[in-house]
């Protein structure tokens, strides 16, 4: 059994990671010790009214908060992060802190890098109409970002994210374009009392996000031992937490949400999104769903399709879910972790079909299949695996 303590931080890629009840009461100190002081915090609607959640954050910073800018929401729009570029030069902040889940925090994070470019919005506007938008390493500084998660979409421990420029009505393929830069925050504070005061169904809508972290990291094709380690003991405490915290398993408490917590940061570290992120990102094209609700419906799927063509590191997944791989045979342990899956998702509430999804249609899933096999991160697929957009869509039919 692996030890739980009640506070720890590690630094990880220059991003300090603070674990904690009550840690955010930290904030401000955290800025006074880097010569920060004037805080703009990002966040949605329902994260800005939510009283329980806000007060221990603003609390922290104390007279660091200069401002709230609580107007994200969860399409991500290039608009948002430009008003909080706005924002963030009205108030005359020095650095952005993103609350909430996964939008928010991508949102503070192109915020910060839209602020260090020197284009407009209707000038990269104009650069994704002529299909190739410029980089953006400038030479601005990027304003700090300090994340504060709430929901368990493993969003935070990430220097990536993007924002739509184009809506598909907008765009000349009729497919969305995104942008994005690279913003890694300097800190992400980990409070189990915050995830408490999010609603269930938050939680529950986010959870597959984070999971399937855990999930793909052993089984992608550059996979090392520490990268196993972190995702394997993640896997394990969110496996056993998830369904008593964000599902229907009876009773949640204090001690679960802090094994959840810390089991959605491990899970994070070292990470290899891989084919179910393919998956994922294929729907996003199409559609505006949300990627947890996406994972939730493939994730068993896309295991099964592993194993049926190759080894995918069964073993390790099977550790992650507390089953004995000496106990069972090649497919009895390829069943058995599938299994396991498709129950911590069912625990959650979560769809099942991908019919169930808004706005699916049957015949759109051969040109899913294509975005999917051309997504960046099949090329962590595992060794030996060659999807084909034929068999991707035979996984698809198989979902719907």
């Amino acid at each position: 059994m692996f030890r739980m303590v009640d506070a720890f931080e590690y630094e990880y890629r220059d991003c300090d990671l603070i674990y904690g009840r009550g840690c955010v009461g930290r904030l401000g100190d955290y800025l006074a010790e880097r010569g920060l002081d004037r805080a703009l915090v990002v966040c949605g609607s329902n994260v800005g009214a939510n009283d329980d959640l806000m007060n221990p954050v603003e609390g922290g910073l104390g007279e660091r908060l200069t401002g709230v800018f609580d107007r994200t929401t969860s399409e991500k729009r290039a608009e948002t992060a430009f008003e909080v570029v706005d924002a963030l030069r009205e108030t005359d902040a020095d650095v952005l802190v993103g609350v909430g889940g996964g939008s928010s925090l991508d949102v503070a994070r192109q915020a910060s890098v839209l602020a260090a470019d020197d284009r407009s919005l209707a000038e990269l506007r104009d650069e994704a109409r002529d299909g190739e938008i410029g980089s953006f390493d400038s030479n601005g500084e990027k304003p700090p970002v300090i994340v504060v998660p709430t929901t368990f979409a493993g969003a935070d421990v990430s220097s990536g994210g993007s924002v739509e420029i184009l809506s598909a009505a907008e765009s000349p393929t009729a497919q969305p374009v995104s942008v994005g830069g690279s913003a890694m925050p300097i800190s992400d504070f980990a409070d189990p009392s915050l995830f408490e005061t999010t609603p269930v169904g938050a939680l529950a809508g986010s959870a597959m996000n984070g999971f399937d972290k855990g999930i793909e990291t052993p089984y992608a094709r550059d996979a090392d031992p520490v990268s196993d380690a972190t995702a394997v003991h993640g896997l394990r405490l969110l496996s056993e937490a998830l369904p008593r915290v964000a599902g229907d398993e009876e009773p949640a408490d204090a001690a679960a949400t802090e094994r959840a917590v810390v089991g959605l940061l491990l899970v994070q570290l070292d990470r290899k999104i891989s084919v179910v992120h393919a998956f994922g990102h294929g729907f996003a094209r199409r559609y505006a769903v949300q990627q947890g609700a996406a994972h939730a419906v493939v994730v068993p799927h896309v295991l099964r399709y592993l194993f049926e063509g190759v080894d995918a590191n069964r073993a390790a997944l099977a550790e992650g879910f507390g089953i004995d791989p000496a106990n069972h045979s090649d497919a009895e342990l390829a069943d058995a972790v599938v299994d396991a899956v498709a129950e911590v998702r069912d625990a959650l509430d979560a769809p099942t079909r991908l019919r169930e999804l808004p706005e699916t249609r049957r015949a759109d899933l051969l040109a899913i299949a294509e975005f999917i096999v051309d997504d960046h991160p099949m090329a962590r697929a595992p060794a030996g695996l060659n999807p084909t957009a034929e068999e991707v869509e035979a996984v698809l039919r198989e979902a719907w």
